[in-house]
């Protein structure tokens, strides 16, 4: 006798057979929009630009001129001019012999002439021969501090107000300069004629030649 089980027990199923094409077609990985790996990005996509490094005067140069930057800028050599900057560091090497503007100052060396920052800070190797025009200061024990000091709330005005000055034409600068000169004086008035004396006609007479004397005659 035959088992029921055995009867009613299916063989193993039979996989559905696949095309050549699809066994052969390597299957592609889908691609991922949501990445936002800084990797793949595009050269200068950033929206936030790098600060640029500040500039750097060697020991063993030379400048006569003025400098002006957006900036920061290093002095360690000599500069014989105006510096206008954003912050300015000047070395310990550094000397420069001119007025010094910028937002933050931090001297380590010489500087002649005057000093205008929101913020100034002189450290223990500082020499500054001149005014400083400072919103807040700080100087260290050993700093060589040669003038005065002024707190004003805006320093860097006077120096905007200067280099305005500064860039107008000279005639220009000379007639705002030079006083009004004063109203011309009223023209005289004329003066009235003396009145005729009554003794015109007897001057006249008198002053006019008199006549030749007759000749004598010979009978007489």
């Amino acid at each position: 006798m035959f088992s029921k089980s055995r009867i009613h027990d299916k063989g193993p199923k039979a996989e559905p057979a696949r095309s050549p094409e699809s066994a052969a077609a390597p299957q592609r990985p889908s691609p991922d929009f949501g990445s936002s790996s800084g990797d793949n990005a595009p050269f200068g996509s950033h929206s936030s630009k790098q600060k640029p490094a500040a500039s750097v005067l060697a020991s063993d140069l030379t400048v006569t001129g003025n400098l002006r930057t957006t900036g920061d800028i290093v002095i360690e050599g000599i500069v014989d001019g105006d510096i206008r900057a954003h912050l300015l560091t000047v070395g310990e090497s550094a000397t420069i012999r001119g007025e010094v503007v910028a937002d933050d100052i931090v001297i380590n060396g010489r500087v002649i002439g005057r000093v205008r920052g929101l913020k100034v800070r002189l450290t223990s190797t500082a020499r500054v021969e001149g005014d400083i025009i400072h919103k807040t200061i700080a100087i260290e024990s050993g700093a060589h501090f040669e003038g005065s000091v002024q707190r004003q709330d805006d320093p860097l005005a006077g120096a905007q107000q200067q280099a305005a000055q500064a860039g107008r034409p000279a005639g220009a600068a000379a007639a705002n300069s030079a006083p009004a000169a004063p109203a011309a004086a009223p023209a005289a008035a004329a003066r009235p004629a003396a009145p005729a004396s009554g003794n015109l006609g007897q001057d006249a007479r008198a002053a006019a030649p008199k006549p030749p004397a007759p000749a004598a005659k010979g009978g007489e």
